[in-house]
């Protein structure tokens, strides 16, 4: 049985890009229009992933590094970077971020330096990144962090950059204080009806809590991924009471509902 390569798959985005006889619908995409794409399989391998649905993994990081490929493709075609350039640039920045692994600076190297612990470890993988930001010349502190980034994300991404400069509390406590206060904001413009501030003061709502999964150590689109998923399960469990009962949704009141969600909610769903 045939094992294609890296090297096939390459072969094979070049084939669907030939202007004679390509695919269409390859043909006409472009940079910026295959990046939804590109964003729903880096969300379809992370579903995989949650689920531990290993096979199902494979298929999608499979979808995911053909992304990379079309990229690839794309940027040979308009002379930017081609695959080689993608592979050479990535090993080059890996081996200067981890300098305890590969002090010498190449692929040859053997022995690691001092910078062993996990601590000192990421503190000299941020002096790293910092050194790089600082290359590029971008200016700001929170210039760099990517507009494109779902937005629960982003918001800890801005977040943990302004930490690094000391703008940041020192107890999560003081996060709960603000989320509060922003809580009572939210009220007083709900009470007014302003419809612009509600919303306003609802994404400084949502950055507050944000604020607060960092400072506890959580991940907020994971956090919220699993809410979901548990949303949906229990959810679930009054759906198939509902069909089991032949009343149709409008007969139950909101209390017979509530009812069933404590329900599953008590058998762990």
């Amino acid at each position: 049985m045939t094992q294609y390569s890296i090297d096939d798959l390459i072969t094979l985005m070049a084939r669907l890009r030939d202007p004679r006889d390509g695919c269409p619908w390859d043909l006409k995409q472009s940079f910026a229009s295959i990046v939804p794409h590109t964003l729903e399989e880096a969300y379809e391998v992370a579903d995989a992933i949650e689920r531990e649905d290993w096979s199902h993994l494979k298929d999608e990081l499979g979808d995911l590094l053909f992304q990379v490929i079309f990229y690839a493709r794309l940027g040979e075609e308009t002379r930017h970077f081609d695959f080689a350039a993608i592979v050479d640039n990535l090993v080059e920045k890996l081996l200067r971020r981890h300098p305890h692994v590969f002090p010498a600076g190449t692929l040859d190297s053997r022995a690691g330096d001092q910078v062993r612990s996990e601590a000192q470890i990421r503190e000299a993988w941020e002096a790293i990144k910092q050194q790089e930001r600082d290359d590029k010349a971008r200016g700001g502190v929170l210039d760099d962090v990517p507009v494109s980034l779902p937005a629960l994300s982003r918001a800890a991404k801005l977040q943990k950059r302004a930490s690094r400069v000391g703008f940041d509390w020192n107890d999560p406590l003081l996060v709960l204080d603000k989320i509060e206060e922003e809580i009572a904001e939210l009220r007083e413009a709900i009470g007014r009806g302003a419809e612009a501030e509600i919303v306003d003061e609802l994404g400084d709502l949502i950055f507050a809590q944000v604020n607060l999964a960092r400072h506890l150590g959580a991940d907020p689109e994971v956090a919220l991924r699993g809410t979901n998923a548990k949303f949906v399960r229990r959810f679930a469990h009054i759906e198939q009471a509902v069909v089991a009962s032949d009343r149709d949704w409008d007969d139950f009141t909101l209390a017979e509902l509530d009812a069933l969600w404590n329900e599953a909610k008590a058998k762990g769903l």
